[in-house]
């Protein structure tokens, strides 16, 4: 790749990268990423690239020389939105079909189906962690297991409305019981009916109100002049293409594990109208106060736009100005931003200085917003089937409620 004139980016070694030029003149990074015995180009000239240049080195087979269109268990197709944009869009549909096929066929064994109804991916306030019912052991345990590491990956493809119960259950891998086996079987049975989900990564910019996010002077502050400058990463590649948006939705449920009392971190970042990274966590310990959930929730979701906006420039893609993060706690939102604000909750002093500092820097600026707009809700609390989750569901993914063929 070297002899090619590609470097490899030192955030992620599979990825290989070189300045080019377009037929207009535009300058651009062209990119190869290795996987394996996967080669996916991304640039103008891609399959002379392939053909010319990678084709010298490595023998490649004629047939698989085309546009993606499945990514490990994902299709993915081009599509032209409403307002003329081009974009990529990726679905699971064939992979959870295949994998709600196996699941029915070993409850076929035992004489037994899905459950007909599931309108959403948990029953009406059903609690993992409060569940008493028979252990698991043997050949059950490793096939709840086994299910766990579907519906991970199943997650991984896209499937966000899952994320959280995913999630849950998971925390009981080693010891599961038979409401827990129970309850996936119900999970599946909702990605049965809607299994037709298309994630869209639109690159159009988004609209955000810059009246919602107050810039303040944070020269009176605590902070020296060499505190308020954003750590730039050594050996930074030049960068070349259009900028872009990074946004983030936060939330956090307080106290919301019903054993532990611990609360839960969500968040989803965008970058322009493409959602690219999902989470959804129960946090490392108990908070007391809402305040402190949130405020710890508000410092995972920076540290990943922090990780995110190394990688990006490290790639020689141009990172201009802050990311906007979106919670809907007022009392966090106003401390991020206030530089007179002194901390009056020490347990919370890590949290609230990470955010602080970010947003003294430039790295990130953070904004309020209603719970009832803030798609992070998503991942913090389960919810049953009605407008605001089915709503929330439909921001990230399309298609998922259009009626199924089948039904």
């Amino acid at each position: 790749m070297e002899e090619l004139g590609f470097e490899s980016s030192k955030a992620d070694p599979d990825v290989w990268f070189r300045p080019a030029k377009k037929r207009d003149g535009t300058e651009y990074m062209e990119y190869v990423l290795l996987y394996v015995d996967d080669v996916l180009v991304v640039s103008e000239n891609a399959e002379s690239i392939i053909r010319n240049e990678i084709g010298q080195h490595w023998r490649i087979k004629e047939s698989s020389i085309e546009k993606p269109s499945l990514y490990l268990g994902g299709r993915c197709r081009e599509v032209e939105l409403t307002d003329g944009t081009k974009c990529w869009a990726f679905g699971s549909s064939q992979y959870v079909q295949a994998a709600v096929k196996n699941v029915e066929e070993w409850l076929a064994k035992s004489d037994r189906k899905l459950p007909k109804k599931a309108e959403a991916p948990f029953k009406t306030g059903y609690r993992p962690e409060i569940d008493v019912s028979r252990e698991l052991v043997g050949d059950e345990a490793s096939y709840y297991q086994s299910l766990i590491g579907i519906l991970r990956w199943i997650v991984e493809l896209g499937r966000v409305d899952i994320c959280l119960e995913v999630s849950l259950m998971s925390s009981h891998l080693a010891l599961p019981r038979e409401g827990h086996l129970e309850a996936l079987f119900h999970i599946f049975a909702y990605l049965r009916k809607y299994h037709n989900a298309e994630m869209l990564f639109d690159p159009s910019l988004p609209h955000v109100d810059p009246s919602a996010f107050q810039r303040q002077d944070w020269t009176f502050s605590a902070m020296t002049e060499e505190d308020m400058k954003e750590v730039l990463p050594p050996y930074m590649p030049a960068s070349r293409g259009r900028g872009f948006v990074i946004r983030v939705f936060v939330d956090a449920d307080h106290a919301g594990d019903e054993i532990t009392r611990r609360s839960r971190t969500g968040f989803i970042v965008y970058i322009n109208n493409a959602p690219v990274y999902w989470y959804s966590k129960r946090q490392g310990s108990v908070e007391s106060s809402t305040y402190q959930a949130e405020f710890t929730a508000m410092k995972e979701a920076a540290e990943y736009v922090r990780a995110l906006r190394y990688k990006l420039r490290m790639m020689g893609i141009p990172v201009e100005g802050a990311a906007f993060i979106f919670g809907d706690n007022k009392s966090v939102l106003a401390n991020t931003m206030n530089p007179g604000s002194t901390l009056k909750k020490k347990c919370a002093a890590v949290a609230y200085h990470l955010v602080r500092e970010g947003v003294a820097r430039g790295e990130w600026i953070t904004a309020w917003i209603s719970t009832h707009e803030n798609i992070a809700d998503l991942l913090t609390k389960p919810m049953s089937a009605g407008a605001k989750r089915n709503g929330f569901v439909k921001k990230i993914l399309q298609h998922i409620f259009r009626k199924n063929d089948d039904d």
